[in-house]
């Protein structure tokens, strides 16, 4: 029995010291203790492993949940750190945006401190700015008003202006749309583009905007121009292949583009204006080619040539004209008109000036060209007493005695211009012209400009002095060509090169407007009389020309006088400008205005065969 107790206190002592295994020792303690019957004995044993089999499973769990516990605190303390973390970022976090905010906020303060900062300095800037344009207006207003005119107020109170109404023409587009409405004040500012048609349907451009501080283009006018020399390359070019003057060409040119043709120039005006340009430069080359020396062997042949020509030709009208019962005065204006000859259409057919055989020999070039200045002088001289002829046409007997009067007059006048403008030449050349040469050929050694603008200038100069003094502005030309070729070969070369293509390219543009006041279909209606009408003045200034050659020519020269004839023999284009003067003061009518324009135009035709025919065969023979 002791032996069981023992055993049971090393159950005792073996089970932890939980209280439920300290129980379970007890109890079977007590048993060993208390039961003694065998059959109590077996149940208390029965009994007693039951309770150590459940202390065993309790002794065995308990590290389980101790493990447990552990695991439980861990997680706990896991979570608390973990909230404690999220604490700290959550308090960082709002730290760092609170902080980002902050300086957000600064920096936006900052920012709008500077904008506001910048709109007081862009004030500023725009109220000194506005001072400066309102200075600027107050200028420009006082600008406009001393550069406006008020040209309708001040000229619609003169006498003979007259108030009538106009149509005004906008530009076209492409196509024959008008332009928008909407942009009315665009066209408006515009007047440039604008055309005007007065009641005898008369065409008017823009000449001086109101506005002159704006720059204004006539784009009509450029495009005449273009079309003017598009044409005339392939018209000039075919009449050159056939063996013709290419100058044919260009007047063909404007034929096709004028109002008998296609109706395209529209600022006919201005393109003549240009041509005659090309008139002053011709007579320039010609007055290059043309010396001083030259000049004073045929000025008496010159004078006293043209001068019987013209008598002879008004003496040959007036008999016509008291055949076919022509008022005087017409007939002494177109027989003036019909004997003057072309100076532009003679100097290309000379191209480089006549042959001189003999020392004290008259060249055929300078007599002829002598004989155009004079002829050009003479035009001046007859524009002058066209006023005489109106107040004749008119019948007022005082006033044609007064006018007579006039006319002699007007004829010293001439002659002491004449004198006038010889004296200043002679001056020129002895002491200006050498060293205004030997300056512009200093200056144009790196450039051409300043040369060609020497050149111009000078032109432009004589063409001035000569119209101030009365004299045609042709003459002018002529004779500051001349000036020129007194300084020798040298300089005559260069000028030359420089002035030709000039001189080319604005001749181009004078034969083509020549072509447009020809009217194919009026020479057609009425061609057979047009021809036995040019043919007839053409033999007829042909023979006169022959005969005053034949008078006042030398016995050694007189060879000469059938080329000379053959230049003279046809008609001036200046008849043009000495028609139309003429049917606007009605001193001939309008169908003997297109008769002169006709027989003008077959004339100059028919002068490049003429005088291929004479030098040709008389060249040789010199």
């Amino acid at each position: 029995m002791f032996i069981k107790i023992h055993n049971y206190l090393q159950i005792f002592t073996f089970f932890p010291s939980s209280p439920f295994s300290r129980s379970l020792a007890l109890l079977l303690l007590i048993r060993s203790l208390v039961l003694v019957n065998t059959k109590a004995e077996a149940l208390m044993q029965r009994v007693c492993w039951l309770l150590c089999l459940i202390g065993l499973a309790g002794a065995l769990a308990a590290p389980q949940k101790d493990q447990l516990a552990q695991r439980v605190v861990r997680v706990y303390q896991t979570k608390e750190n973990a909230q404690k973390e999220r604490k700290s970022w959550v308090a960082n976090n709002c730290k760092q945006l609170e902080e980002q905010e902050y300086v957000e906020l600064v920096a936006a303060e900052k920012h709008q401190q500077e904008a506001v900062k910048s709109a007081l300095a862009q004030n500023k800037t725009l109220s000194i700015l506005d001072g400066i344009l309102e200075d600027v207006k107050r200028a420009a207003d006082r600008l406009e008003e001393e550069i406006e005119e008020h040209a309708f107020d001040n000229n619609k109170q003169m006498k003979g202006v007259n108030v009538e109404a106009v149509l005004r023409v906008e530009n076209e587009e492409k196509g024959g749309k008008l332009k928008n409405t909407s942009k009315q004040k665009e066209v408006e500012d515009d007047l440039g583009l604008s055309m005007l048609i007065d009641s005898q349907n008369n065409q008017y451009v823009l000449t001086k905007p109101r506005d002159s501080t704006m720059p204004r283009t006539d784009h009509h006018f450029i495009k005449d121009l273009v079309s003017v020399v598009m044409l005339s390359l392939p018209c000039g070019w075919i009449c050159s292949l056939v063996g013709l003057p290419p100058m044919f060409g260009y007047i063909i040119s404007g034929v096709l583009l004028g109002p008998s043709g296609l109706n395209s120039i529209r600022s006919m005006v201005q393109v003549e204006t240009l041509g005659e340009l090309g008139v002053f430069f011709t007579l320039f080359v010609v007055g290059l080619e043309f010396s001083p020396e030259r000049l004073r062997k045929v000025w008496k042949t010159s004078v006293q040539g043209s001068c019987c020509l013209s008598l002879l030709m008004v003496g040959a009208g007036l008999l016509w004209g008291q055949f076919l019962h022509i008022q005087p005065t017409q007939t002494v204006f177109i027989s003036t008109c019909l004997s003057l000859s072309s100076t532009p259409l003679v100097s290309r057919f000379l191209a480089g000036g006549g042959k001189v055989d003999k020392e004290g020999d008259l060249d055929y070039s300078s007599v002829l060209l002598g004989m155009l200045v004079m002829q050009d002088v003479q035009l001046g001289l007859f524009i002058a007493v066209m006023p005489t002829l109106i107040q004749a046409q008119s019948g007022d007997l005082d006033g044609f005695l007064y006018g007579g009067l006039r006319v002699l007059g007007l004829l010293a006048q001439v002659l002491l211009s004449l004198a006038a403008v010889l004296l200043l030449c002679s001056l020129l050349r002895s002491y200006v012209i050498g060293q205004y040469c030997k300056r512009l050929h200093a200056e144009s050694k790196d450039t051409k400009e300043i040369l060609l603008l020497g050149i111009t200038a000078f032109v432009f100069f004589m063409l001035t002095v000569t119209e101030l003094l009365d004299v045609s502005m042709e003459l002018g030309c002529f004779l500051a060509g001349a000036l020129l070729s007194s300084q020798g070969h040298m300089v005559t070369s260069e000028v030359m090169g420089c002035i030709e293509p000039v001189r080319d390219f604005l001749a181009i543009i004078f034969f083509a407007s020549i072509g447009l006041h020809v009217f194919p279909t009026f020479v057609l209606y009425e061609l057979t009389f047009l021809i036995v009408l040019t043919l007839t003045l053409v033999i007829m200034k042909f023979l006169m020309a022959v005969l005053v050659l034949s008078v006042i020519l030398p016995q050694n020269s007189r060879h000469i006088r059938w080329i000379v004839s053959a230049g003279l023999a046809q008609v001036s284009e200046f008849s043009f400008v000495l028609g139309s003067q003429a049917r606007r003061a009605g001193i001939i009518s309008r169908e003997v205005y297109l008769l002169v324009l006709s027989v003008t135009t077959l004339s100059l035709l028919l002068a490049p065969l003429l005088w291929r025919v004479t030098t040709h065969r008389w060249v040789a023979r010199m």
